[in-house]
């Protein structure tokens, strides 16, 4: 439970967007804030066991990265609960926790830590690990992945090419270009040196890192090789420790459900021009959602929407085609079963539509956005190209023109006034904010 923070706490951590910690085996979430007090800033015991315990060091040092963890041996994330004399440990079940961010230990943000995949999950996933080669229920994860054939494959490639990532579980390389690989290895951030797409400047637990996490969960590699300040909606990447993964986020779009109609309007109106983003964009990239909800889109304080949970997203290069996915069962191993069954299956690229991440959308998340928030015949209007959009047996023009129908009425019901903080005031000036 979060302790009471007073008056002060309560007064820095709502006007701000907040940063969000993804714990995983990975995770997500907010931005931005105000100096607390000095005597908010929460103690840390010295004799606190933290890193082989609640970041998971002491069974996987590589397994995302440590680009962030001299934070939390610096005292510069403090969880909330540190405030109370009693507690040492966060408890570590819960999805997510409250905590404070610091650059220079001195100003600090409200945080967000929380899990990508349940601690559960975590556990069955290093049984599995340890059960691969007959080692104890408890091993050293990080020991048994370095002597697996793919690892060994990794250790002496040069480039990261299309064999090496045959069968991991993700998405994203479902059926990955050179061009995308070159990418993911260029701006791969929790190595020195980044921006040559040779592995040479890899450490062999860079390596292990690496395909860890693309094995894991992509997220926090989408977010790096699709960054937010090149104009992609989504996050920042801050870094990782250990399991975590540090990336800037704010509130999930489920909590907007009940927001007055202008601006569900203009929630949706964005939601429906960051899929257009996706779908064609200068770098020929066709980004899709394999499936949605509403806890995957996030709200910075300003109104701005971006994704907040990248996993879903799958990658196919327009420009220089994809290489075959394998069968289900071929290049199947232990990185192949981390956080799922080993024999998931994925639909062939060449099967994707372009209204796929339309057609969910629109069935999955829109409508209880947008149910009943307008006067007829409005609504009505709304209603029914809703139901067009998410209709997957149509044609994909009549999806996209649906959508473009639908985009058209929301534009004008959007307004413009300071909550729109991210368009305002240039709405004032310029039709097309």
């Amino acid at each position: 439970m979060e302790p009471p923070l007073g008056p002060e706490a309560a007064a820095f951590r709502p006007g701000w967007p907040a940063l969000l910690l993804w714990v995983s085996t990975l995770s997500c979430s907010v931005s931005s804030p105000a100096p607390p007090s000095p005597s908010l800033v929460p103690q840390i015991r010295t004799s606190y066991n933290f890193g082989r315990t609640f970041l998971g060091l002491d069974k996987c040092n590589a397994c995302i990265g440590t680009s962030i963890c001299k934070k939390f041996f610096k005292e510069e994330i403090r969880f909330d609960n540190w405030l109370a004399s009693h507690l040492e440990l966060p408890l570590d079940y819960l999805p997510s926790y409250p905590a404070n961010y610091s650059d220079d230990s001195k100003t600090w943000r409200p945080v967000e830590i929380s899990r990508l995949v349940s601690k559960h999950q975590n556990e069955i996933s290093d049984r599995r690990i340890c059960a691969s080669t007959a080692a104890p229920r408890t091993c050293s994860v990080e020991r048994v992945l370095r002597k697996s054939e793919r690892f060994q494959k990794w250790l002496q490639a040069k480039r990261l090419t299309p064999d090496l990532v045959q069968g991991l579980p993700s998405p994203l390389l479902r059926c990955p270009s050179q061009r995308l690989l070159d990418r993911v290895v260029r701006r791969y951030a929790e190595v020195v040196d980044a921006g040559s797409i040779f592995m040479d400047h890899f450490t062999d637990r860079d390596k292990l890192r690496l395909l860890y996490t693309l094995a894991v969960n992509a997220h926090p590699i989408l977010l790096q090789i699709f960054p937010g300040a090149e104009g992609w909606p989504l996050p920042k990447y801050l870094g990782s420790c250990g399991r975590f993964l540090v990336s800037t986020s704010t509130s999930p779009l489920q909590e907007f459900y009940g927001a007055p109609p202008d601006q569900a309007a203009d929630l949706a109106y964005q939601l429906l021009g960051v899929l257009e983003s996706l779908r064609s964009n200068d770098l020929n990239y066709f980004l899709y959602f394999t499936h949605v909800d509403a806890a995957m889109f996030g709200i910075f304080n300003n109104g701005h929407l971006f994704i907040r949970d990248a996993s879903a997203l799958g990658v196919i290069d327009k420009q220089e085609g994809s290489q075959t996915a394998a069968m289900a069962g071929e290049n199947e191993d232990i990185f192949s079963c981390l956080v799922a069954g080993c024999h998931a299956e994925l639909p062939s690229c060449d099967t994707i539509p372009e209204k796929q991440s339309l057609v969910l959308v629109c069935r999955q998340v829109l409508p209880q956005l947008l149910q009943g928030k307008f006067l007829s015949p409005v609504q009505e209007q709304i209603d029914a190209l809703l139901v067009q959009c998410g209709e997957g047996a149509r044609p994909d023009p009549e999806v996209l023109g649906a959508a473009s129908q639908l985009k058209d009425i929301l534009r004008l019901l959007r307004t413009c006034d300071p909550r729109f903080a991210y368009r305002y005031p240039d709405c004032k000036y310029n039709d097309r904010f």
